[in-house]
């Protein structure tokens, strides 16, 4: 597509890790962040990968986020811990509650760890492919701002309030489970919006509660959940859990990442590691999880599909397809990083018009 450009992950990580650094944050975090949003694009997920940037530099200068938090972690229990993010970047705290929960599971079996004080954690799958290439089994919860209504309400009230879950495999690809409990994610409906794009029916409402297939209207309105009254409930229990428990905002308090300049979001998650060879020997396990494979891959197909996957295997397949053709990247996203390059001084990439291999 002429409106597309390629580029390496390498140049994109840079560009990003030289952005984030500008606004005073340590080097170490800036490459962090910048390597998590590129890691998104390189699974596909492009509505969390650098798109984002400019909003959350926003967010920096405007002191909602503190680009160099002290984040702090305190024992509660013998297999549970509780992080302060500081108000700092979530993926800085969540990587560091992922870390604190594979320790206590690695002394306890199991561990437990609670974030307040955090801000928007970007993929939930970094923290399980940081479990998996730990060797842990891992479920993350996370509550965001209002973007779903409670089941028989017709205002947001719920966040989209993504699970993610992760589990090594044997000899072929883990498990890795990442979804909203929105029919979309609300970041590919702003995507759409960003890009002019339509969306499906019934996906979400307006401001005034009327279906729409306007992306904009759609991101300034009420996304719906998925399943409906099952993902409103699922959506309830990660409010409970990841808000409610951990100390964080709840109950529609989380401030919006897009909308709401007031103060910090308080964003609340829950990190659960777990050592996968608990009832067995770690080669049993591996050897259950290659027969898990294998099955699946046996089943008889529906029609039009030509291969059944574990969750998780298509980005995987993405990750290893845009690293030989490198990253799309869309005009209307291009412009927004120039445009936030040029005011910080940091150059955007030129990119290349091919995705053929470099």
């Amino acid at each position: 597509m002429s409106n597309v450009k390629y580029f390496s992950s390498d140049e994109l990580i840079a560009f990003a890790t030289k952005i984030f650094a500008a606004t005073g944050m340590a080097d170490a975090d800036a490459a962090t962040i910048a390597g998590d949003l590129v890691k998104a694009n390189l699974r596909g997920i492009d509505s969390h990968g650098v798109s984002r940037i400019p909003m959350y530099v926003e967010r920096l200068q405007r002191g909602l986020v503190n680009p160099k938090p002290a984040v702090t972690v305190k024992k509660v229990a013998g297999a549970v811990s509780l992080v302060d993010g500081d108000n700092g970047m979530g993926f800085i705290a969540s990587h560091r509650a992922t870390e604190e929960a594979i320790e206590l599971a690695r002394a306890n079996g199991i561990g437990l760890v609670g974030v307040h004080r955090s801000t928007h954690f970007g993929m939930g799958a970094l923290y399980a492919l940081q479990a998996i290439e730990a060797g842990y089994i891992s479920m993350i919860f996370t509550n965001s701002s209002p973007a779903i209504p409670m089941w028989g309400g017709r205002t947001t009230f719920l966040g989209a309030s993504p699970i993610a879950a992760g589990i090594p495999g044997g000899k072929y690809a883990p498990y890795v489970m990442d979804m909203a409990m929105t029919v979309i994610a609300r970041g590919k409906i702003r995507l759409a919006a960003m890009k002019g794009e339509t969306i499906a029916e019934g996906l979400a409402l307006d401001v005034d509660g009327n279906p729409t297939t306007d992306a904009a209207k759609a991101f300034e309105g009420v996304c719906l959940p998925f399943g409906g009254v099952k993902g409103s409930v699922l959506a309830t229990l990660m409010d409970l859990m990841s808000g409610v428990l951990t100390g964080a905002n709840f109950g529609g308090d989380v401030k919006s990442l897009y909308f709401d300049h007031s103060e910090p979001q308080n964003v609340g998650h829950l990190f659960f590691a777990i050592k996968p060879d608990l009832f067995m020997s770690p080669e049993n396990f591996d050897a259950r999880m290659d027969a898990f494979y294998e099955r699946i891959k046996a089943l008889p197909k529906a029609a039009g599909v030509e291969e059944i996957m574990m969750p998780g295997e298509p980005e995987q397949r993405r990750e290893a397809e845009r690293l030989r053709t490198g990253i799309p990247i869309t005009a209307n996203v291009i412009a927004d990083l120039t445009k936030e390059g040029d005011r910080i001084g940091v150059m955007f990439p030129t990119g290349r018009s091919s995705g053929e291999a470099a």
